[in-house]
């Protein structure tokens, strides 16, 4: 797979074709990537929601009238809505579920790596609670790096996307019941296939060059 072409032919979608709809395994396949996502120490502090019908997308879009007008098409003319969220506190329960979870997959050798890696793990959450008082921005990074992973898995399916934050996570959180799931909103993914219509199909990608971004030691 040829990455670099992924990364310089992939762009914004600004309109979406709605009669075209993305094969069930293509969904099937990119949802499995987007689950395989790297966190910091496995910590996976996400739910990934997925609305592809046109009740569901409608529910999603309520979160973009007034001020985020411009993206409800973006969401109902979508072939696929995926929003990302991420926990609103690291639970006891969640990492249990995912110790428990990384002994199912036989991550351990022996019971002393099991409490290794729990108290690894641990560690690094109690430093984002208490010292770096940081642990909701953390865990929304986490989810970042599972949406980069969406992003690129798009484009390796031949898919359009468009990155959306421009939406009201009050409003979505209540529409979907999220914060009392112990979640919220962070980024919302548009997906499907352009329209004719889309003026930025044609446009050049620009970024700053690689003298400018890059340092090298």
């Amino acid at each position: 797979m040829d990455t670099v072409s992924l990364a310089k032919n992939r762009y914004t979608t600004k309109a979406y074709d709605a009669s075209r709809r993305i094969p069930q395994a293509t969904i099937d396949a990119l949802l499995e990537q987007l689950r395989h996502s790297p966190s910091s120490v496995n910590s996976q502090p996400w739910h990934f929601i997925v609305a592809d019908s046109a009740e569901g997308k409608a529910r999603l879009a309520k979160s973009t009238q007034g001020t985020h007008a411009y993206n409800t098409p973006k969401i109902l003319d979508a072939s696929h809505v995926i929003v990302f969220c991420t926990r609103t506190d690291m639970t006891e329960g969640h990492l249990d579920a995912v110790l428990d979870q990384e002994a199912a997959d036989g991550r351990f050798r022996d019971e002393q790596a099991r409490i290794t890696q729990n108290n690894g793990r641990r560690h690094y959450v109690g430093l984002h609670r208490y010292d770096s008082k940081d642990l909701q921005h953390w865990m929304e990074k986490q989810t970042y790096l599972a949406f980069g992973t969406a992003m690129l898995g798009a484009a390796a399916h031949g898919l359009d996307a468009t990155p959306i934050e421009g939406f009201d996570s009050k409003v979505l959180d209540a529409e979907l019941g999220l914060r009392e799931r112990g979640y919220t909103s962070v980024v919302v993914l548009s997906l499907g296939y352009r329209s004719d219509a889309d003026f930025n199909a044609g446009l050049s990608k620009s970024r700053l060059p690689a003298s400018t971004v890059f340092t090298f030691l």
